[in-house]
C-alpha cells in the first residue's frame, strides 16, 4: 500500500532554493515548494510503506545539506 505524506522542512537561512533543487531529484518526491510561514519547504512524498518512508526517504532527505529539521505528516484520508 502506498503511503502519501507531506514533509515540512526548515532550512538554514538562504538555502531553501538549493534544498528544493535537491529534493526534486528524488523519485519519491512528487512535488515540493518553497513557502512562507513556520516552515521553508513543503514536499509531497509517495512511499511504498511506512518503513520505506522512515528508513529510506526521510533519512535521505535529512542528509541534504542545508536542512535543519523535518516534520513528517502522513496522509490518513485523501478524499
Amino acid at each position: 500500500m502506498k503511503i502519501l505524506s507531506y514533509l515540512l522542512i526548515n532550512t538554514e537561512a538562504g538555502k531553501a532554493l538549493m534544498v528544493l533543487k535537491e529534493l526534486k531529484k528524488l523519485k519519491e518526491v512528487e512535488n515540493a515548494h518553497v513557502v512562507t510561514g513556520l516552515h521553508d519547504i513543503i514536499a509531497l512524498v509517495n512511499a511504498d510503506s511506512t518503513k520505506h518512508l522512515a528508513d529510506e526517504i526521510v533519512n535521505k532527505i535529512q542528509k541534504i545539506d542545508g536542512i535543519q529539521r523535518t516534520v513528517t505528516c502522513i496522509v490518513v484520508n485523501g478524499d
